[in-house]
C-alpha cells in the first residue's frame, strides 16, 4: 500500500517531485485563468483584493517548472481560518504557513502518491501588498535578455539540485534579488497599495 503524502519524510518527497523544468507552454495562461476563476468561485467572500499568475509560468518563452503560481491578497480583515478550511474542502493541500511578521500561506493542487498531476498548482496567499514576486516577474517579462540568463542558470542548478527543492531555491536566490531590486527601481511602486 502506497503512502500518503504527508506520511512521506522530505527526501521521500523530493524523490517522488524532484525539479523538472520544461519549456514554456502556451497553455500556461489558460491554465491560470481557469484555476484563477475557480478559486475565485469559492473565495468570492473573503475579501480577495488581487488575484495575479506568477513565477516563470506567467513569463512567455522562459524554461520553467510545469507548476501554475498564484497569489491570492485578502484584507486584513479577511477570516484566514475559515479561508483555510474552505481551500483544504477544495482539495488544496496545506504546504507551509507563517503568520508573522506577515502572512504568507502556501497551498498546493497536484502533488499525488503517484508523483505529478497533469497540472500542477501552488497557491500563495498573502495580505495585499507590495511583493516583490510581482516586480521579478514584470522586469523578466520586459527584460527578454535577463529572462534568458535566469532560465540558463535553472538548467545550470538541476543536476546538482533535482532533488533538493530547498537547494535548488536558494542558489537562485542571488540572481532573484539582483533583479527585483532592478525591477522596484525601474517600476517604482507599481504594487505598494495606497494608504
Amino acid at each position: 500500500m502506497k503512502k500518503q503524502l504527508s506520511e512521506m519524510s522530505l527526501t521521500e518527497l523530493w524523490e517522488l517531485f524532484p525539479i523538472v523544468l520544461k519549456e514554456h507552454n502556451p497553455e500556461y495562461g489558460e491554465w491560470y485563468n481557469t484555476e484563477r476563476d475557480t478559486v475565485l468561485s469559492y473565495t468570492k467572500d473573503f475579501g480577495i483584493l488581487r488575484v495575479n499568475h506568477i513565477g516563470s509560468t506567467a513569463v512567455k518563452g522562459l524554461i520553467a517548472k510545469p507548476t501554475i503560481d498564484i497569489l491570492l491578497e485578502v484584507g486584513q480583515n479577511c477570516d484566514i481560518p475559515r479561508l483555510i478550511d474552505v481551500l483544504k474542502a477544495q482539495g488544496w493541500l496545506s504546504m507551509s504557513s507563517q503568520y508573522n511578521p506577515e502572512l504568507k500561506l502556501a497551498f498546493n493542487k497536484g502533488y499525488t502518491p503517484d508523483g505529478f498531476a497533469e497540472k500542477v498548482f501552488h497557491l500563495h496567499v498573502r495580505h495585499f501588498g507590495d511583493w516583490s514576486e510581482l516586480y521579478f516577474r514584470d522586469y523578466l517579462v520586459a527584460h527578454p535578455d535577463v529572462a534568458l540568463a535566469y532560465g540558463e542558470l535553472k538548467l545550470s542548478l538541476l543536476k546538482a539540485f533535482k532533488h533538493d527543492r530547498d537547494g535548488y531555491t536558494e542558489a537562485k536566490m542571488a540572481f532573484i534579488e539582483r533583479y527585483t531590486k532592478k525591477a522596484k527601481d525601474e517600476f517604482a511602486d507599481r504594487y505598494k497599495p495606497l494608504l
